[in-house]
């Protein structure tokens, strides 16, 4: 019997192009070779796909393989681009579809759907580029209560993110954002554990199951998970999360509302804040990363789950268009 032949595509053209590599790697590395033939598809960062080191058309690999696993993360790879080509010719793909991956991606469109599914966010306001960056920076401070979390709209990782108390501050990280983001989302801090969980589709489709929620202790002084840390060892990363079993269910139950009410399929994961005002969600990963410092891998472990039984589930969803 033939062998199933799975493009791994990874790299890209956006700011996760190394984290992409890495999350591809490990798939590549853990991928069933009795069941599936794996092929290394590279985007370089000029945008030009790659098979085994040879410059070819999308077209090409469509010919060459039956389902690509979609190991992008950020620009092009989250955001429903790449969704878009793949669906244009035909090819299967894990991750949510076009339309989910760009809601997901976009944290205020995302935050609508949130606040219609009756889940708590914090308060927030958008800055585009070209807008007066002091006098949004003073419009804020009339609004919003400090400090204030600064991140890029659309962009993935924690990239381009800042923690400011202060006018001149919020300036410097306004400033600071909108090199990664024609958009920024300015949002009350809020203080409490960070928490993420991971939802991951049944073969039916019918049903979203929560994996074991893990919590981030981020290092003395660090009050925000910034990019710099994402992957770094000074993180500690507890699986399960030390939470109460009423915590642990409203968590988990909004981690499978947010992943359904913006209509993401495959899996996903959701950050979110448990403080003594609530459980707030800050946002959603349609392809979080599955690196060895990744958290789902993490909390794929706790339940006894290997990385290469994860792949092999999600290919299937792929392959049966769940």
């Amino acid at each position: 019997m033939s062998r199933i032949r799975v493009g791994v595509v990874r790299g890209g053209v956006g700011h996760e192009y190394d984290v992409s590599l890495d999350t591809g790697g490990n798939v590549l590395r853990n991928i069933s070779r009795d069941k599936y033939e794996p092929y290394d598809i590279l985007i370089t960062k000029d945008g030009t796909w790659h098979i085994n080191g040879i410059p070819v058309s999308v077209e090409r690999v469509g010919h060459t393989v039956d389902v690509v696993f979609n190991a992008l993360h950020g620009e092009y790879g989250e955001d429903g681009k790449i969704q878009q080509t793949l669906h244009a010719f035909g090819i299967p793909y894990t991750g949510s579809t076009p339309f989910a991956s760009a809601v997901g991606m976009n944290k205020a469109l995302a935050k609508n759907y949130f606040s219609r599914a009756g889940i708590k966010t914090p308060l927030g306001l958008v800055v585009k580029r070209g807008d007066d960056v002091e006098a949004a920076a003073l419009n804020v401070f009339r609004k919003l209560p400090p400090p204030y979390v600064v991140k890029p709209l659309t962009s993935g990782s924690s990239v381009g993110l800042s923690l400011t108390r202060t006018v001149d501050g919020l300036i410097t990280a306004l400033e600071y954002a909108l090199k990664y983001s024609p958009s920024v989302l300015i949002e009350e801090y809020i203080k409490g554990k960070e928490i993420t969980c991971g939802v991951i589709d049944s073969l039916d489709h019918y049903q979203s199951h929560a994996t074991h929620p893990v919590e981030i202790v981020l290092p003395e002084g660090m009050d925000v998970f910034h990019h710099s840390l994402k992957h770094s060892d000074a993180v500690q990363r507890i699986s399960p999360a030390r939470l109460s079993d009423s915590e642990r269910e409203i968590l988990q139950a909004l981690a499978i509302r947010a992943h359904r009410g913006i209509g993401m399929r495959h899996y996903s994961v959701a950050d979110f804040i448990v403080s003594p005002r609530g459980i707030y969600l800050l946002e959603v990963n349609s392809l979080p990363g599955l690196t060895d410092t990744s958290l789902l891998p993490l909390a794929l472990a706790s339940a006894d789950l290997s990385l290469g039984e994860f792949i092999n589930h999600v290919l299937t969803l792929a392959l049966n268009k769940k």
